[in-house]
């Protein structure tokens, strides 16, 4: 176990130092001026490895509130999408509740406003209230992922 955790405190040292780019962390190293939701990290949390910095949640909050658009975040910079799922699992990397209720509300406003009749996607496009793909999947069970902390 101690060379494992060792393995893995140095991957992430290294992630966080080649990722950097200014005000958050790129997709990937070698494309600065990418982004994306980091919403694997739910892990780090969730299980309290603190493998990661609090720098590293720190930046990545404020830079996903810029992100925001009318009906969601998208998962990265290549597109205007988001998974639902996913984009619940970043609510859970902070304790801001300003920012939970905001990728909330969002979803919300989707569900509101879709033209599309099919069960909760969760493929949705964040910038215009149609479905991108994937209707009543079972990994909408991701939507309930802050339920493990109670």
């Amino acid at each position: 176990a101690a060379f494992y955790r060792g393995k893995a405190e140095e991957m992430t040292a290294q992630w966080e130092e080649n990722a950097l780019d200014g005000d958050h962390y790129r997709l990937a190293f070698d494309q600065p001026g990418t982004w994306s939701l980091k919403y694997n990290m739910v892990w780090d949390k969730l299980l309290d490895l603190k493998l990661f910095s609090q720098k590293v949640y720190d930046l990545e909050l404020a830079y996903y509130k810029t992100q925001l658009r009318p009906y969601g975040i998208p998962l990265d910079s290549r597109s205007d999408y988001t998974k639902t799922d996913w984009e619940m699992w970043s609510t859970k990397l902070f304790d801001d509740a300003e920012y939970t209720n905001a990728v909330v509300d969002a979803m919300w406003k989707y569900l509101s406003e879709c033209y599309d009749r099919f069960p909760f996607p969760d493929l949705i496009f964040t910038t215009k209230p149609w479905m991108r793909g994937f209707p009543a999947r079972t990994v909408q069970g991701g939507l309930f992922i802050n339920l493990l902390s109670f």
